[in-house]
This record gives C-alpha cells, structure tokens and sequence, in this order.
C-alpha cells in the first residue's frame, strides 16, 4: 500500500522529531502535524535532515519528542523484520512530476528485491533517464520511507547512499533475510 502525499498546498510551521536507537545507529524522523513523514535518516542530528527537505515544507520551528507514535513503531518494527511496517506511514515531499512520481515507485519496491537503477529509471516511466532515477535516489528526504536503498547499480554494486555503504548493505541485507516481507 502506498500512502505517499506528495504534492499538497499543506505548508509546515512546526514539526516533530524523535531519535530512536537502531541495530545500525541513531535513527532520526521530522513529521508534520498531521504525522507525515518528512525527513528521516540515520543521524540523531535534525538538523542534518532539514536541508533535505523542500523548501516549501521546511518547518519554521521542531521540537524533540520521545516517540512520534506510528512513526516510530514504524522504525521500531521494520528493524525487527517486520519490513512492511513502514509501508502505511504518509511521507511529504515536494518536487517536479518526475521525482514525485519516482518516490511513489520507490515505495513500492519490494523488500529482499533491489532494482538497479536502469529499472527504477523503466518503473518511473522514463527509461533513457538513468541519471534523473538515481537523482531521485539522492534527492529523497525520507530515508526508509521511500527506501532508495531498494536500489542498486548493475552487477549489484551498491552505488551511494547518503546514510553510507555501511547502512544501505545492512538494509539490504536485513530485507534479504525476509523474502516476501514487503
């Protein structure tokens, strides 16, 4: 299921974040009031995910909260092995057609199943525009979310990924271990 809210006239003036311990470090989400996701990453820093998100949603002022309730059972879940568990949770973000509608399919990769970017580029409805795929990749916000790290270079390299090679070879690895989680 994919509940992505992408392009929406909703502004953001306050957010919250909440930091939560992961198997592979600190792991950080910034949601809107109305709980959309949108920043997250592998950092108990937020301010290393507001320049991330569009200019247009960035929040005028975050507070730290404990628990961002859905949101981080989400977290919590899904590096349990419950994969699907991050599927349900609304994700903002803001841009072009192309990369919106690229996130959408991001989000609907499945878990244990990367794609290479050449594929990801086919799924996004512009086969020629492997570069613009992989600028999707780098441009998401919303780390796990809309997991971009469902995808590979050809010949399995695991290509970048802004939370490090370390991160994205322990979640691909993680979702391998449950094939047919997603």
């Amino acid at each position: 299921m994919i509940t992505t809210t992408m392009s929406t006239t909703l502004s953001t003036t306050t957010a919250s974040s909440s930091t939560v311990d992961t198997p592979i470090g600190p792991f950080t989400a910034l949601v809107a009031a109305d709980g959309a996701v949108l920043g997250s990453g592998w950092t108990a820093d937020t301010d290393e995910l507001i320049p991330q998100i569009a200019p247009s949603l960035r929040p005028a002022e975050v507070r730290g909260l404990r628990d961002l309730g859905p949101v981080t059972e989400a977290v919590h879940a899904y590096h349990r092995g419950e994969l699907a568990a991050i599927d349900g949770i609304p994700v903002r973000q803001r841009s072009g057609p192309f990369l919106e509608h690229a996130w959408e399919v991001l989000r609907g990769v499945t878990p244990g199943e990367p794609i290479t970017y050449t594929r990801f580029a086919e799924l996004s409805g512009r086969p020629d525009a492997v570069r613009a795929a992989a600028a999707a990749c780098a441009a998401n916000a919303a780390a796990l979310f809309v997991p971009c790290h469902r995808v590979r270079r050809i010949g399995g390299a695991l290509g970048g990924f802004r939370w490090g090679l370390d991160v994205k070879r322990w979640l691909i690895g993680h979702e391998s271990l449950r094939p047919g989680c997603g």
